[in-house]
């Protein structure tokens, strides 16, 4: 059973302390207020997860970290008076209440007020009083307050509320034009008429419904006073003027466009997703550049490394493994045996025909534990001896993914005793699995890892194997670990001088350290530890796009599909590249301090892996990040199409059917 204090201090020290709360009264006040006492029934075990909770009359309880900024922000204090607008779930207004001397909370909807004076009643909360009725005109009977903290957005800061400050008072409230895309804006009241403004970034809430906000449908009231806006240029032009335009990917310009990155001896090359032929494309384009001009001769691929050493002996010109079958037979197939990823392999191929072996450019997987056959053979085991065990390990697959948040998807994925009686069987099929893989890699003689390499494997097999089995972040960081480790030893392998490429998802190259993946979960990647061991030795490259069309699956082990991207959220990184109106561009994030500057605030990015669901893409398709920490640079593609898999049409005549793809 879920342990709720333990996970209540945990919410605050990672949650909230982690990410720069450090008010000491709402720290304490957010550990003695149970918010598993505000959410609905049901939803008690995600109470301290750092996400907003869906409550009744399709309203929402805010993440928690936004209800400390706030409250953080509003500046309360010890004797205050304080107006909420916006009660909700009544969870604002309890952490309000353990600092400050009275708490005056109005809801427009009668329902979440009476269920929000019951649960503060319970709790024996006495000092909160909660009424109903329209939040845009004030509590003037109650006024002035010391602070008034909105949890909807207006149109701007209604008139009523600032006459309610008292001198000195602070007013906190969510503002915008648009309902999908608000700043977050301070109001401090510094005389009888004249008031001082604070922009803290963007943000997004439901919108606020009232005579000075907006009306039911959707038009903006009488708002008062208009807001200043503190940044003239906007952020879309600024990135329009600092983008570099793209050329053709044939073109030798777009490959030249990069050699400002040759002399790291690590670059890093990330897509958004794992099925658009334009992050293909142009990592391939790089790479080429890279190879021919800057002495780049290590390909490292997020892929598995047995199915990435048949690539690599087809373009190096060596005899192929007898055996071991075709590469990339198992989902997600389309994501190395596609028609971009052959026309590059085929190109290395061109390259290292008439140099020497020690000069040949190699393709190498960083998986070294087949991670995706290993789940397939999980798969396959668990449909032959408990189909319903196997159903639950696809759910579970599927949210392996780090951005991976949505509450009913965890609730589905819950263990079964029939799926953790299957685990020792399991972990000896796949510890058979890789020490199957192994054995042929201690035949070859050129094979880069000895063997005492393959011993530790072979000894470390199970542990991971029983950490990607049940899933969470410790399986993200041993995998990533472990990619980081085996380019170390493809490096230490190639030479002091030898210099790498690596291809793999954004989620891996970009810091985790400045996403939600390392601020909220204490997650890392291999770009984190690439720059944690090399320094400036090591480039970071993002990229991204707005809408299109991408190659992807519903579940883990579904079928592929060419899905419509939906358009970029308002209040995302890449609705900022999409407003600039260049439709392809390379953004390096070092070049414009003050651009830079402006883009630290953290915003949503979009990851979209093998597994993509419009339908619920918010939640599981966006992260918190800050670009210009998690990247070098950032390539821009607003519109992208899906790759397209390899099939029979594209085989081809005087070559084995194992070389390379098996077609």
């Amino acid at each position: 059973m879920l342990d709720l204090p333990r996970a209540r201090d945990r919410m605050v020290n990672i949650h909230v302390g982690r990410r720069g709360i450090h008010d000491r009264e709402i720290l304490q006040a957010m550990r003695e207020v149970p918010r598993e006492a505000f959410v609905e029934p049901g939803f008690e075990e995600f109470a301290y997860e750092d996400t907003p909770l869906p409550i009744a009359d399709g309203q929402t309880i805010s993440q928690p970290y936004i209800v400390a900024f706030m409250i953080e922000m509003a500046d309360v204090k010890p004797g205050d008076h304080v107006l909420e607008i916006g009660t909700g779930s009544g969870y604002a207004a309890a952490v309000m209440s353990r600092i400050v001397e009275q708490v005056y909370t109005i809801e427009r909807h009668p329902g979440l007020a009476e269920t929000a004076k019951r649960r503060f009643e319970k709790l024996g909360y006495q000092n909160i009083e909660v009424r109903t009725g329209d939040g845009t005109k004030g509590w003037p009977q109650a006024a002035p307050f010391d602070a008034i903290v909105v949890t909807a957005s207006g149109p701007g800061a209604p008139l009523a509320l600032q006459e309610q400050l008292d001198v000195g008072g602070r007013l906190v409230i969510p503002v915008g034009d648009d309902p999908d895309l608000q700043r977050l804006l301070k109001v401090t009241r510094t005389g009888a008429a004249t008031y001082s403004e604070e922009d803290f970034g963007g943000v997004r809430f439901v919108p606020l419904i009232g005579e000075q906000g907006w009306s039911e449908n959707g038009t903006a009231t009488d708002v008062g006073r208009p807001l200043r806006h503190p940044h003239p240029i906007s952020l879309p032009d600024m990135i329009a003027a600092a983008a570099e335009p793209l050329p053709n990917f044939d073109d030798p310009a777009f490959g030249a466009l990069f050699d400002r990155f040759a002399d790291r001896r690590i670059v890093l090359l990330g897509e958004a997703s794992h099925g658009t032929s334009e992050f293909y494309r142009a990592r391939a384009a790089i790479t080429r550049r890279l190879i021919e001009r800057h002495g780049f001769t290590i390909v490292a691929v997020e892929a598995d490394w047995p199915d990435a050493a048949a690539i690599d002996r087809y373009v190096r010109h060596r005899r192929p493994r007898t055996g071991t079958g075709a590469p990339f037979q198992r989902f997600p197939t389309w994501m190395w045996r596609n028609t971009d990823v052959a026309a590059f392999t085929d190109w290395m191929r061109r390259h290292n025909e008439k140099l020497e072996p020690s000069a040949q450019a190699g393709f190498y997987g960083l998986d070294i534990y087949n991670m995706s056959g290993s789940i397939g053979a999980v798969l396959d085991y668990l449909d032959r001896v408990d189909p319903q065990a196997a159903k639950i390990a696809r759910e579970r697959y599927g949210c392996l993914t780090p951005w991976q948040h949505d509450p009913s998807t965890y609730g589905r994925a819950v263990l079964t005793a029939g799926y953790q009686k299957c685990e020792k069987a399991v972990l000896e099929q796949c510890r058979d699995l890789l020490a199957k893989q192994l054995e042929y890699a201690k035949r070859d003689g050129t094979d880069f890892l000895d063997a005492s390499q393959n011993a530790r494997l072979i000894a470390s097999a199970e542990h991971y194997y029983r950490i990607m089995y049940y899933g969470g972040a410790e399986s993200w960081n041993l995998r990533d670990t472990h990619m980081f480790e085996t380019l170390e030893h493809l490096l230490h392998a190639g030479g002091p001088n030898a210099k790498a490429v690596v291809w793999a998802h954004n989620s891996h190259i970009g810091d985790a350290r400045f996403t939600e993946m390392g601020v909220v979960r204490d997650e890392l990647n291999i770009g984190q530890l690439c720059r944690q061991r090399f320094g400036d030795e090591a480039a970071l490259i993002g990229m991204g796009t707005h809408s299109g069309t991408v190659a992807a699956a519903s579940d883990w082990d579904g079928k592929m599909e060419v899905k419509q991207i939906r358009a970029s959220h308002a209040d995302s990184y890449e609705r900022l590249c999409h407003d600039s109106l260049v439709s392809r561009f390379l953004l390096d994030l070092g070049r414009d301090t003050t651009l830079r500057e402006r883009l630290l605030e953290r915003r949503l990015e979009r990851f979209i892996g093998v597994i993509y669901r419009p339908e619920t893409e918010l939640g599981s398709h966006y992260a918190d990040a800050s670009l210009p920490r998690q990247f070098d640079a950032f390539l821009w593609f607003d519109k992208t199409a899906a790759v397209t898999p390899l099939g029979r049409e594209h085989a081809r005549t005087g070559v084995p059917d194992t070389y390379p793809f098996g077609l």
